[in-house]
């Protein structure tokens, strides 16, 4: 079988997704009752990163996590958030201290707090999302998002009237440029099947460089970088900034003809309705199956440390909905992404970023 890596053009781009799609898929939650109603004593708590829970993004995505795990295993919960790097190591003992049976941490950056903490509590099992920490009570759950956003970003270029797209992030950090890389593949792979030209504003994947407000909270940050991708022509935007994120909907509403894509969790559910109209689709982090997978199998004596990459194959990661945009795309562009999401999924087309996921076995 030929496969084709995309794009070409893109020298830097060297991390292979068809070596991530042979790893230990997202474990899922347990499907007979022995775990149901076993988990009243069994304490499941979170360590967030930063911005706050309810963040429209992996913070809410992994508290919705523990919330399912309570009523589908009984489970108690606990949560505390983060708001700078010297809170990280107090709040895991702090989690440690309350008797956390499980402690999942979100964000790339307590990786080194969650490996000294799990180090010293072998006890407890631990996941961190967005990085990968090993040991024997770890379970690592990342993401290769530069998959579905491969597929987002050939969508945009279909759905533009302008012919330049835009995205930026809250950081130039590998959870959020793996976005951004798999984007502007889409973009290209679009201009190549097509003979278009659509322009990706506010990320070069050569350089990986691009625009980024350093900042996941602040809003209008968020709205000033937006504003200047408008500016620039783009008519569908992709910020990858949690909460902040939601500054790119408040300039699109304010620009007028201006499409949204939102990560980590569906925005049309989470945003406010005034931007609905807006939400063209989002990439998503399914994240639920591999808590529960990870806390069920605590529950019944069967956890097995090891890293979990949610894929397009194995559904880890994908496209929400098109909501309000589904009358508004064209049936053959529809089909083109869906035909393009099974050659990935068949190992025909490799999408590759450098700060895709490595690292799991």
């Amino acid at each position: 079988m030929s496969r084709s890596r995309i794009p070409g053009a893109f020298g830097a781009l060297a991390v292979a997704t068809l070596a991530l799609t042979a790893c230990q898929a997202p474990p899922e939650a347990p499907g007979s009752t022995d775990a149901a109603g076993a988990g009243s004593d069994y304490l499941a708590c979170m360590v967030a990163n930063s911005g706050n829970i309810q963040d429209r993004s992996f913070n809410q995505a992994v508290f919705e996590s523990l919330e399912a795990a309570q009523d589908e295993y009984g489970v108690e919960m606990r949560e505390t958030v983060s708001q700078s790097q010297a809170d990280y190591e107090t709040n895991l003992e702090t989690m440690v201290g309350e008797g956390c049976d499980y402690i999942v941490t979100v964000g790339w950056e307590l990786a080194d707090a969650t490996r000294a903490s799990a180090e010293a509590n072998p006890d407890i099992t631990y996941s961190t999302v967005d990085e990968v920490v090993e040991g024997p009570n770890v379970a690592s759950i990342v993401h290769d998002t530069a998959q579905a956003a491969f597929l987002a970003g050939y969508l945009a270029a279909g759905v533009s009237q302008t012919g330049v797209v835009g995205t930026f992030g809250g950081g130039n950090q590998p959870p959020v440029t793996v976005f951004m890389d798999g984007f502007a593949a889409g973009v290209e792979q679009y201009n190549t099947a097509k003979g278009a030209s659509v322009r990706v504003v506010g990320w070069d994947p050569k350089t990986q460089q691009g625009s980024f407000t350093d900042d996941f909270t602040n809003t209008n940050a968020a709205q000033t970088t937006a504003q200047g991708l408008i500016s620039q022509g783009a008519d569908i935007i992709m910020p990858v900034a949690a909460q902040a994120g939601e500054g790119a909907a408040a300039a699109a509403l304010a620009a007028g003809d201006v499409g949204i894509i939102w990560v980590d969790s569906d925005g049309y559910e989470l945003l406010g309705e005034e931007y609905r109209p807006l939400l063209v689709t989002t990439v998503e982090k399914r994240m639920e199956p591999a808590i529960l997978g990870v806390i069920g199998s605590d529950i019944d004596g069967t956890f097995e440390p090891g890293n979990s990459v949610g894929t397009l194959g194995n559904d880890g990661v994908g496209l929400s909905s098109f909501h309000d945009w589904d009358s508004k795309i064209p049936a053959e562009l529809k089909a083109e992404v869906e035909d393009l999401k099974a050659k990935i999924v068949a190992g025909e087309i490799v999408v590759e970023s450098p700060s895709s996921p490595t690292g799991a076995n």
